[in-house]
């Protein structure tokens, strides 16, 4: 389920930006419990998208709730590209 998350908002995030990293977190105290969801923009990166393994296990079927996720991520890529100082943006 990892990779599908990961392969879903990499490739909104870089639809959003080319430049855009998705970091998936899974490991620690988050093992088997969420996944943490950010986007790594050059040295900017953003909040992060908390998600329950059930809720990715039994909504990645769900095509509106791809969708809602999808404008999370892209949101997040926005909100990066628009928070790094004016010398150090760049657009897709």
């Amino acid at each position: 389920m990892a990779r599908w998350l990961w392969n879903l908002a990499e490739s909104h995030a870089k639809r959003e930006n080319l430049h855009a990293e998705v970091l998936l977190d899974r490991v620690g105290p988050r093992e088997g419990k969420t996944y943490g969801l950010r986007v790594r923009i050059g040295d900017g990166l953003s909040s992060e998208i908390e998600l329950a393994y059930p809720e990715v296990r039994e909504r990645r079927g769900s095509l509106a709730w791809c969708q809602a996720l999808a404008e999370r991520v892209r949101g997040l890529v926005r909100d990066t590209v628009a928070a790094r100082a004016p010398g150090q943006r760049r657009s897709a």
